[in-house]
């Protein structure tokens, strides 16, 4: 008999239970035309293969005169981007695809493949891409005939990989079989795990990964039954080269995006003759040294393959010598850490503070969380590594205002340097501290408690204090989507100069357009980092303008405010 109840009984998992009728589809899941934005324009071309643009990128040269004085000189370059039009099968190889990370990401796909709503106490939940950028945010276009802001989803201004479209697989040290796996995470609400069970057990278990015991935390030592035998870590290259080569070919993919979403590792000591150039760690590799981590032989695999590797873990995986031999083999690479809750807000309140002439003296941050994440950071040389990426966020920042803070040049001539114990070696800084704790009640429901102690006017002092409250892998989880979705499509966008013509190049190898998603963006080396949330956002919109022909920002909107 017809359920009435608006739920139809199923069968799944071994269980027997209700199960929502299906929603309409989620817009931020929504399937919609190729071609929804078209630029019609002498700078874009449209040809069956490609689009062609031309950009022109302006800028200014600076010189500041020894009295102080700017003198701006104005530039611009013409460019030409082709993006490959047609989107490639494209697979996701996760590197701890049976953690909270990997399973949470793994169902959340699977319910929007299939529109699997569930049961919650508060009602029937659609499944949908809250939280990605790409799929939930939106750019302004323009203005329509009646002076209206027209705005259009991210993810249509060029040809992206849906995510539903994603072929899923990967390694874990934890043999455990993926829909177990979920289970053991207690992220997702039980009424799904139940729906989305059959789908996660029809993948099986994960691939056996790589396990040095000295790079992770010894208490994940009860995890690791699932590994590559032995010690030769030339023959873990090689091993993880063919899996990903066998799982290219066994699904029929184009391309394959490799994303480290596994146990953060501690720092490896950057040593020179050892991983300081792309010959020297490639022979470290075939020696066995005991400074290349696993995360390293991942991206070192990936980049021989010549499919893009994003470590999304904050240990320094891009040795220098990884980063030499992505130049080299024209490999993309991107990093480090996934930008999600505390940081990403850290960026945005710092970034205001410091624009509004507020200037901060001290940042303290408390982070308490109860997942495996912070069962490893609970120790120390784990944690050192979460540290050091949490606490650059308001470097660049900092370094941007020369009026509430010293520069090394101005401490240098009154004679500073070193101030009450801390190395001000970049110049005045915040005192910023860093605290995690492991704290198993709390599960995955991250606890972040921010104080931002600031001087204002007349030496007067002003304290912003947060808490703030987060389910961690559910806000993780929609940022290795856009950093795996934005990585492919990078493989497809190739430049030129427009005055001096030539054959289109792809683009540096250090993807950090990425920057947006990550804690310690990888740049290219001998260039500043940028930590700001909107500058990063702006590169980023202002790139995938650029590809179809729009130019600049459109913020100033001159025609509102002349007659």
């Amino acid at each position: 008999m017809p359920a009435t109840n608006g739920y139809s009984n199923g069968v799944s998992n071994g269980h027997v239970a209700d199960t929502p009728t299906a929603q309409p589809v989620h817009p931020t899941a929504a399937r919609r035309p190729a071609d929804l934005v078209t630029v019609q324009s002498e700078n874009t071309i449209y040809s069956e293969d490609y689009i062609t643009s031309r950009f022109v990128n302006r800028g200014a040269n600076v010189v500041v005169q020894h009295d102080g004085r700017y003198v701006v000189q104005p530039n611009a370059t013409a460019y030409e981007f082709q993006t490959t039009r047609k989107v490639p099968k494209t697979g996701l190889m996760m590197v701890g695809v049976g953690g909270n990370n990997g399973t949470t990401l793994t169902a959340t796909i699977f319910a929007n493949r299939h529109n699997i709503s569930w049961h919650t106490k508060t009602g029937i939940q659609p499944p949908n891409y809250l939280g990605s950028l790409l799929r939930a945010s939106t750019v302004r276009l323009g203005i329509d005939a009646s002076q209206k802001d027209v705005y259009a989803p991210l993810s249509d201004l060029l040809p992206m990989v849906h995510p539903n479209d994603l072929v899923l697989g990967g390694w874990d040290i934890s043999g455990m079989r993926l829909d177990k796996a979920m289970e053991r995470a207690q992220v997702l609400e039980w009424d799904l795990q139940r729906q989305v069970a059959p789908y996660m057990k029809q993948m099986g278990s994960p691939l056996p990964s790589i396990y040095y015991p000295d790079y992770i935390a010894a208490n994940q030592a009860e995890r690791a039954d699932n590994v590559l035998p032995g010690d030769d870590k030339q023959t873990h290259l090689e091993h993880i080269r063919k899996d990903i080569r066998n799982f290219k070919a066994a699904h029929g993919l184009d391309q394959v995006i490799v994303f480290w979403t596994a146990n953060t590792e501690r720092y490896s000591a950057i040593i020179p003759g050892v991983n300081d150039t792309a010959d020297a760690l490639l022979s470290a590799i075939k020696t066995s040294h005991p400074e290349v981590a696993p995360s390293t032989v991942f991206a070192v695999a990936s980049i021989l393959e010549g499919v893009p590797f994003i470590n999304g873990a904050p240990q320094n995986t891009f040795v220098p010598g990884a980063i030499a031999l992505a130049e080299r083999e024209h490999s993309f690479i991107g990093g480090d850490d996934l930008k999600s809750g505390q940081t990403k807000l850290k960026s945005v309140l710092a970034e205001f503070l410091v624009n509004a002439g507020i200037k901060p003296l001290s940042i303290a941050s408390y982070n308490h969380l109860g997942n495996n994440d912070g069962w490893n950071l609970s120790q120390e040389a784990q944690f050192k590594s979460k540290e050091i990426s949490k606490s650059s966020v308001v470097d660049d920042m900092v370094a941007a205002n020369h009026l509430l803070y010293k520069t090394p040049a101005q401490l240098k001539t009154e004679g500073g340097g070193l101030a009450k114990g801390k190395d001000l070696s970049k110049g005045e800084h915040p005192d910023h501290l860093v605290v995690i704790k492991y704290m198993p009640a709390v599960g995955d429901s991250k606890r972040a408690i921010d104080e931002y102690y600031s001087e204002i006017m007349g030496g007067g002092r002003s304290t912003i204090s947060i808490f703030n409250e987060c389910e961690d892998s559910l806000l993780a989880t929609p940022l290795i989507l856009d950093l795996s979705i934005l990585a492919e499509l990078l493989t497809r966008v190739k430049y030129r100069n427009a005055d001096e013509g030539g054959d289109f190049k792809s683009l540096y190898p250090v993807l950090s357009l990425l920057s947006y998603m990550l804690k310690a963006p990888l740049v290219k080396p001998g260039t500043d980092v940028v930590n700001s949330l909107s500058r990063q956002r702006n590169a980023l919109e202002t790139f995938l303008k650029a590809c179809i022909g729009i130019e600049g920002s459109s913020d100033l909107l001159l025609e509102t405010r002349i007659w």
